[in-house]
């Protein structure tokens, strides 16, 4: 069983499509929405915060994220645009993107530097 909240959020498909669904989905409220994309082979992140909580889904390709809260460490690979990572402030987190990988994330609270913890668990 994993230790990291993976949301499968309700997906409707029909010969026109598939039309996925986040509506009162996520434990806060969004108030930064940004996509990472054009990182492929590349890693991003490699931190933690204070305060903020995040969502993360793949909106295209597949994004592995390392994860670890200083007790438990599990890589979550995030490869449908059905699936939503939620990532706590504790959570030590790096994303490395595949090809083609478009990352969007949802934040509780707005940018902010002095919110960024650098240093890893140990």
């Amino acid at each position: 069983m994993a230790h990291f909240t993976v949301l499968n959020l309700p997906t409707f498909t029909d010969p026109r499509g598939s039309l996925t669904v986040l509506e009162a989905a996520l434990p806060f409220t969004v108030v930064r929405t940004y996509w990472i994309y054009g990182a492929d082979g590349q890693a991003r992140g490699g931190h933690r915060h204070r305060h903020t909580r995040q969502a993360l889904i793949a909106l295209s390709g597949v994004v592995t994220i390392y994860m670890n809260d200083g007790i438990t460490s599990e890589d979550v690979t995030l490869s449908h645009p059905g699936q939503c990572l939620l990532v706590e402030p504790k959570d030590w987190h790096t994303m490395t993107f595949g090809s083609g990988a478009v990352l969007l994330v949802m934040s509780s609270h707005t940018y902010d530097r002095s919110e960024y913890i650098d240093t890893p668990y140990e």
